[in-house]
């Protein structure tokens, strides 16, 4: 099965090499495009003052991350999420120079740059000359945003993942019943309740009596012009 990672940052500006720090790191695990509800969410001590800016977009505040862990607490844990797994995120060099930055700081390895997928430069490839913002591609998908106040690692990175189904090709890439593997999505989509692929044909479920009752009407009403006996019925 295909595991990815969709991960978003919140930061205390836009560039680590200026000073500024990670301070919320949001993560979606998803198997074969479909997210598995398992997630990793942290808040993390930056270890210098929020600039109002950054609080305006985020809403994270300098009391809301005081007693939060240093990255370096975090970074194991962080990790052993992502595993060997790519990692999804929008305009994903901003999120990678901090985590890099971040790893750089505490002696972590880095996740190697091929593996970092920039949902940002699918969105310009399918859509180019259009507005491709994480906001604009779920207004154009129709992603509600309704729950959405401040910007937030984890609800973003929830709202890209969706975002990124769309990308790869919607949900009929997902229910393709073309392939083997949709096949088995099907049947466990109707195991779920849904509408699976019928194995055979329903069996009727008229009587004998009803049927030859039906084909004597037919017989009396048509009469030498009965449409059936095309199909060899009498």
């Amino acid at each position: 099965m295909a595991r990815e990672i969709v991960l978003d940052t919140e930061t205390t500006g836009f560039d680590p090499k200026t000073g500024d720090r990670l301070i919320e790191v949001g993560c979606i695990e998803i198997l074969d495009l479909l997210p598995t509800g398992r997630t990793f969410h942290r808040l993390v001590n930056p270890e210098r003052l929020i600039p109002p800016d950054a609080i305006r977009v985020h809403g994270i505040t300098d009391d809301k991350v005081k007693d939060a862990p240093k990255f370096a607490e975090i970074v194991i844990d962080l990790m052993d999420f992502i595993g060997d797994a790519p990692v999804i995120a929008h305009n994903a060099q901003f999120d990678r120079n901090f985590i890099d930055h971040e790893c750089g700081r505490c002696g972590q390895a880095l996740l190697h740059e091929t593996r970092w997928i920039d949902t940002l430069a699918l969105a310009q490839a399918k859509h180019p000359g259009q507005p491709n913002s994480l906001d604009a591609l779920c207004k154009r998908y129709k992603i509600s945003l309704a729950d959405r106040s401040f910007h937030g690692a984890l609800i973003d990175a929830r709202l890209l993942a969706e975002v990124y189904l769309e990308l790869r090709g919607g949900k009929e890439r997902v229910l393709d019943l073309t392939s083997r593997k949709g096949a088995e999505q099907a049947a466990a989509f109707a195991a779920a309740g849904g509408h699976g692929l019928r194995p055979r044909p329903l069996a009727p479920r008229s009587t004998e009596a009803e049927r030859d009752r039906h084909l004597a009407f037919l017989a009396a009403t048509l009469k030498d012009r009965s449409l059936w006996e095309g199909y060899g019925i009498n």
